[in-house]
């Protein structure tokens, strides 16, 4: 069985975590798998996966992903192989067009990651999308609320839609170990300070901005780091600026020891605005340390009962919470220790396990 796994490219995002982790256990699993990115730059994770040395990667090349040349150059891969499993927009469109210029007979199935984009919002995208999502075998969903958006936007019939939840690397996470704080950030962070950190894109869905703002009513020896990249980063360094707060919030960029800063850090925050999974709250909470999240469909059932919720964008609520956290020794403890617990659910093992009985089910 041969699976080729197409995305757009592998930047920062949750998705591209989970090529990066998965690859390298299909393959110990016995499963033959190859990566074809329509953008091919170097990033981190394309890095780390090509030291891997687990799978030929391949790239369509370096310019604009809604190249509608790409249609026409994916085309002879999808002769080669015997599934191809497609994650997020717009390799999403440009696969399903390449099926039908090529009429190829390859199954292919896409993930969804989220509960909500801007296609689904906008009426014009209705009919184009049910078109699209038609093509797909099997469409997985990482949670059941992706799964009900999506039935109730394409009008599929529900046993075209799967749900397989996301899972983490639980054993990496728990293996790394924390950073010297004086050596995070230029020295500016010391061992007495208390440390909160976010780890996702700078996207609107992602809403750093609301734990920014937080840092007004903390207490000056909280410090925050702001891990990821992306197109609203510099709006996010302007409203630190604005609220002269460059001394206690640090903008990390990219990096690939996310498992040690989270170990570096004592609170967890996850302030989307929407989620289809939550991903880093998950390996927030396998890192022992609370977890704070907004409380927003996906999101929320992963976390509730375990970390702890606001309502999004509430910045008060979001800096009491941490406050009682740092101030309640017993309180943080218990969060902790139940967010730990709530991660083991979520292994990365069980969600490769299940993909591969599906690859197995659709390739007989």
């Amino acid at each position: 069985m041969k699976i080729l796994i197409i995305i757009n490219n592998l930047t920062t995002g949750g998705a591209e975590k989970l090529i990066l982790e998965t690859i390298p256990l299909l393959k110990k699993k016995g499963i033959k798998v190859d990566l074809l990115v329509l953008d091919g730059k170097d990033y981190p994770y394309m890095k780390q996966l090509r030291e891997l040395n687990c799978c030929n990667i391949y790239s369509l090349g370096n310019g604009s992903l809604l190249n509608p040349m790409y249609v026409f150059k994916i085309i002879p891969y999808l002769k080669k192989y015997d599934l191809v499993h497609v994650h997020l927009f717009p390799a999403q469109y440009l696969v399903v067009f390449a099926k039908i210029f090529s009429i190829s007979k390859v199954k292919i199935v896409f993930t969804e990651h989220s509960t909500s984009n801007r296609r689904i919002q906008n009426n014009l995208f209705k009919y184009i999308e049910r078109f699209v999502y038609s093509f797909y075998t099997k469409i997985i969903c990482i949670t059941d609320e992706v799964k009900q958006v999506f039935e109730a936007h394409t009008k599929l019939k529900g046993n075209r839609f799967v749900v397989i939840t996301n899972g983490v690397n639980l054993k990496g996470i728990d293996s790394a170990l924390a950073l010297d704080r004086n050596k995070i950030y230029d020295s500016t962070i010391n061992e007495n300070d208390k440390i909160i950190i976010q780890i996702a894109g700078f996207r609107i869905e992602k809403d750093q901005k609301t734990v920014i703002r937080v840092m007004q009513y903390l207490e000056t020896n909280v410090k925050l780091l702001l891990v990821g990249d992306g197109s609203l980063r510099k709006e996010c360094e302007q409203l630190v600026k604005e609220l002269d707060l460059h001394e206690r919030v640090f903008f990390l960029g990219v990096r690939t020891d996310v498992p040690s800063l989270l170990k570096t850090a004592d609170i967890s925050v996850v302030s989307s605005n929407w989620e289809g999974f939550g991903l880093a709250a998950v390996e927030g909470m396998a890192s022992k340390k609370p977890l704070i999240a907004s409380n927003v469909a996906g999101l929320s059932n992963v976390v509730k009962g375990a970390g702890i919720l606001f309502e999004k964008g509430d910045d008060k609520e979001l800096s009491k919470i941490i406050q009682e956290l740092l101030a309640d020794g017993d309180y943080y403890n218990k969060v902790a220790e139940s967010g730990f617990e709530r991660a083991k659910q979520y292994d990365i093992n069980g969600m490769v396990d299940k993909q591969i009985r599906l690859y197995r089910e659709l390739v007989k």
